[in-house]
C-alpha cells in the first residue's frame, strides 16, 4: 500500500525545514540581545550607599524617649540663655554655646555629682538662679527615666 501527499496541497519536508530555519533567524526573543562591556575608566557616577537598620519596638521607644528629652533640653537651654534679651535683639541666638552631654551626665555616679556638673556648665546663664535650679531639677528627673 502506498501513501502520499500531493505536492500542490502541502509543502515538501525540505520546504518545512527551510521555513523553520528562516523563522528562527527572525525570532523576537533573539532580536536586540547583545552584551555591552564598559571600560574601567568609563564609570560615570558611583551611587552612594547607606546602611540602614531596623530596631525593635522596645528599642524604638527608648530612642524616642531619649530624643524627646534632648529636644526638651535644647529648648530649655535656649530659654535660659535668651531670657535677658531686649525686644531689639534677635531671639534664639546665644552668645555662648553650652553643650550638655547626656551620656556623660548619665555616667556620673551620684546625683550630687551631676548637679555640680550642671551648675558649673550653666554658670553664665542669663536666666535667674531659680530658673537655673528648676532646670537642673527637671533635667535630673528626666535623666532618671532614661
Amino acid at each position: 500500500m502506498e501513501c502520499g501527499v500531493t505536492a500542490a496541497t502541502s509543502p515538501t519536508p525540505t520546504g518545512i525545514l527551510a521555513d523553520v530555519g528562516h523563522r528562527a533567524e527572525r525570532s523576537p526573543a533573539r532580536t536586540g540581545l547583545h552584551v555591552a562591556f564598559k571600560e574601567k575608566g568609563e564609570i560615570k557616577e558611583k551611587r552612594e550607599k547607606f546602611l540602614t537598620a531596623k530596631y525593635g519596638h522596645h528599642q524604638m521607644s527608648l530612642i524616642r524617649k531619649r530624643l524627646a528629652v534632648e529636644m526638651w533640653l535644647y529648648e530649655e537651654l535656649k530659654k535660659l540663655y535668651d531670657s535677658g534679651k531686649s525686644n531689639g535683639e534677635k531671639v534664639g541666638v546665644t552668645s555662648e554655646e553650652v553643650e550638655v552631654d547626656m551620656d556623660e551626665l548619665l555616667d556620673m555616679d551620684s546625683e550630687e555629682q551631676r548637679r555640680r556638673h550642671l551648675q558649673g556648665l550653666l554658670i553664665n546663664a542669663k536666666g535667674s538662679k531659680s530658673d537655673v535650679n528648676k532646670f537642673i531639677n527637671d533635667l535630673l528627673e528626666k535623666a532618671k527615666t532614661l
